[in-house]
């Protein structure tokens, strides 16, 4: 078994962890990273990538609201690359309550958020595509961030500061020596045994931090609501839209890159369930219905797909079932003050547009018990792509001879590290995805830079495969570039990855079937079994080198 020592052992890839290995990195501590699958792949990466305000919470929730203003000024500045400033509003129907809409104004006025009253015709000059029924309207500093493409960065610059990341690495045991937690052990795949040992573990697996507990032998209970969301195959609005009402299912659509997203439902679920999600037609009827009541145009779309995630919220005696009225405040709870247990943390709660304070909290908490001095600095640090100031004519001017469109797409994705990726090499420019316009040079530069194992990595990194198409005419691609290019993948047979790859797809799409997106569906299988015969392919056999093996 390979041993690792270190100062600092982070549980979970997602937003909150992400955060944490970087924030300690940056405070010069050693820190080991171990996720079960990839980064942003639960919690963070089932979100609708909204960048928030604060003002859904201004009502009944100060302190979350204060929390998401004062982080949504940080993260513009450190984290522009992953952030688009679309502005948002706050639309009050016919059917709404009034006076919910004057209760709101007066909310964001206590938590410090700008909220501005505006005229429904101003409403409808920034938004064309709204309903032409509306009342009332509020403007509100809302904007819309990429989820993957945060964790991403946080990630890449933690490594670049000293700190080891260890995804596709499940925790199998949590090592305790009397009164105190000494390290993890765990399985990296495909079957390799590590034991890592630490002077502290911090536990950010969000709604998995229950499981994390017990098997230090310590009970802590997550109130797993499951919400569910629906992409639409084009961008139907350029700024947030909301529905002035209490908190409920379908009450906002959200512009991320080329699609939109309407969210959200809250449905309670058994903890036993959180690894087998699935998306209810009732939850998507309600969605497009709601949705639609925002936005008439959304009847005339194809819904591409349907996903849902599991909100980590710590439960609270007496709350009611719907998961709404419990808090999204963040908790940070030391073991040993709780369950006598040194050497352990836990960060939960809290949602994506916090994850930097969730860091901060969990960070300095490290520092004090581990005694070290050291201050934050993430609220000023700029992420990696976020360096300076991105002025896309400048960069365009600078690679000229490649299309302005490419350099757009690739400059939105990756900030400053354009610079790494782009070259006037035709083959380096490529078009692999066209509805997301990735290139090889991208690709190749995810494959040795960003921790990618297989596509499902690269898609999180490069969003190849995520335009109205869902991968069929890029995944084949980026099967044949891992093949050529993908280090430490030459045993990896690419039509095994390209096969996993549109398994994964399947699951958002399959909730969908109907209209379009079947037909869609019938020509990606023409494609993948009828021409190139995946699904022929026996994947138990062993290969020559020439064809790569299997796992």
């Amino acid at each position: 078994m390979r041993t690792i020592e270190t100062d600092v052992i982070i549980i979970g890839g997602g937003a909150t962890g992400a955060g944490t290995v970087r924030d300690l990195s940056l405070r010069g501590i050693r820190a080991v990273l171990v996720e079960k699958d990839d980064i942003a792949f639960g919690t963070t990466g089932r979100n609708h990538g909204l960048l928030h305000s604060g003002a859904r919470y201004a009502v009944n929730d100060l302190e979350s609201a204060r929390e998401c203003i004062s982080e949504n000024r940080i993260l513009k500045k450190i984290a522009a690359h992953c952030i688009e400033d679309t502005g948002g509003l706050f639309v009050t129907l016919p059917e709404d309550e009034r006076t919910y809409h004057d209760r709101l104004l007066e909310g964001c006025r206590q938590a410090g958020i700008k909220a501005e009253e505006i005229s429904a015709r101003e409403a409808f000059s920034i938004e064309p595509n709204l309903n032409r029924s509306i009342i009332r309207a509020i403007k509100v500093p809302d904007g819309t961030i990429d989820p993957f493409r945060l964790a991403a960065s946080n990630v890449l610059d933690a490594v670049e500061h000293g700190a080891l990341i260890l995804t596709h690495t499940r925790v199998t045991g949590v090592i305790v020596e009397g009164t105190r937690v000494a390290g993890i052990t765990c399985e990296k795949d495909p079957g390799e045994l590590i034991n890592i040992r630490g002077r502290l573990v911090i536990n950010a697996a969000g709604v998995w931090g229950q499981h994390i507990c017990s098997l230090a032998g310590i009970e802590l209970t997550m109130y797993p609501s499951k919400g569910s969301m629906v992409i639409i195959d084009y961008r139907i609005n350029g700024v947030v839209v909301n529905r002035c009402r209490k908190p409920s299912d379908g009450d906002i659509i959200v512009p991320g890159d080329t699609v939109s997203l309407i969210g959200t439902t809250s449905k309670k679920i058994d903890y036993d369930k959180i690894e087998y999600l699935n998306v209810d037609d009732d939850e998507i009827e309600v969605l497009l219905r709601d949705g639609e009541k925002l936005i008439p145009n959304l009847s005339r779309t194809r819904v591409l797909r349907a996903y849902c995630g599991v909100r980590p919220l710590v439960d609270t005696p007496g709350k009611q079932a719907g998961g709404r009225s419990i808090s999204r405040g963040i908790v940070l709870i030391d073991h040993e003050e709780r369950d006598g247990l040194e050497g352990l943390l836990t960060i939960a709660g809290g949602k994506l547009m916090t994850y930097r304070l969730m860091a901060e909290m969990a960070s300095d908490m490290t520092c004090l018990k581990l005694g070290i001095k050291a201050e934050c600095s993430t609220h000023k640090q700029p992420l990696p792509g976020s360096e300076t100031k991105i002025s896309p004519k400048k960069h365009i001017r600078a690679f000229t001879g490649i299309p302005e469109s490419v350099v757009g797409s690739t400059l939105y994705r990756h900030g400053q590290r354009v610079r790494n990726i782009l070259k006037k090499d035709k083959k380096n420019y490529r078009i692999i995805c066209e509805c997301e316009m990735v290139t090889e040079g991208e690709v190749e530069y995810a494959l040795k830079n960003l921790n990618v194992k297989d596509i499902v990595d690269l898609r999180r990194r490069t969003r190849i495969g995520m335009g109205p198409c869902q991968g069929e005419l890029c995944a084949y691609r980026a099967a044949g570039l891992f093949k050529e290019l993908g280090p430490g993948n030459q045993s990896v047979k690419s039509s095994q990855l390209l096969r996993d790859f549109l398994e994964e797809r399947w699951k958002g799409i399959k909730p969908v079937l109907w209209g379009d997106s079947l037909r869609e569906a019938e020509f990606t299988y023409w494609i993948y079994q009828g021409l190139f015969g995946l699904g022929d392919i026996d994947f138990t056999k062993r290969h020559g080198p020439d064809e790569g093996g299997d796992r």
